[in-house]
């Protein structure tokens, strides 16, 4: 299946394919676009849209795009992954920067990233295996939180 959002990806729209791909549709396709054509896109196609205003999954109740795709998804029963979407939330959400000492840590990888000025599939192949390794710490670290109590 196609997913779609908006083009030059950014810390939400490189987090959203990984838990896409991860734990939802391993076999998705994405697709950047302009930001005004991710609906039309969607409607023309039968895309699922994401981090796109208007978007079927995007930020909602305080929550950023990909903290929605772990609720609806009903994936936040893995410890893990519901710290790494508190360390996405802070790396995509301005207000709330410091929500995880790693947050400022993921926005400034997304920064450089987005600095490099590559294609936008290029960049996600890049970015996925930092979403990987977040992944790998947030299950270390939930795993040592356990043990400790």
């Amino acid at each position: 299946m196609q997913w779609v959002t908006r083009e030059h990806p950014h810390t939400d729209r490189i987090a959203c394919p990984w838990v896409i791909r991860k734990f939802i549709d391993p076999e998705a396709e994405i697709v950047y676009v302009p930001a005004d054509e991710v609906l039309p896109y969607a409607e023309r196609t039968g895309a699922v849209s994401f981090d796109a205003k208007g978007a079927r999954y995007t930020h909602r109740d305080g929550l950023c795009s990909f903290e929605v795709l772990v609720a609806d998804y009903g994936l936040g029963g893995d410890p893990a992954l519901a710290l790494m979407a508190r360390v996405v939330h802070g790396a995509d959400v301005a207000d709330d920067r410091d929500v995880t000492p790693q947050s400022r840590g993921l926005l400034a990888i997304a920064d450089g990233f987005a600095l490099l000025g590559i294609p936008d599939q290029e960049q996600l192949a890049l970015e996925l295996p930092v979403c990987d390794a977040l992944y790998a710490w947030c299950r270390r670290e939930v795993d040592q939180r356990a043990a400790d109590t």
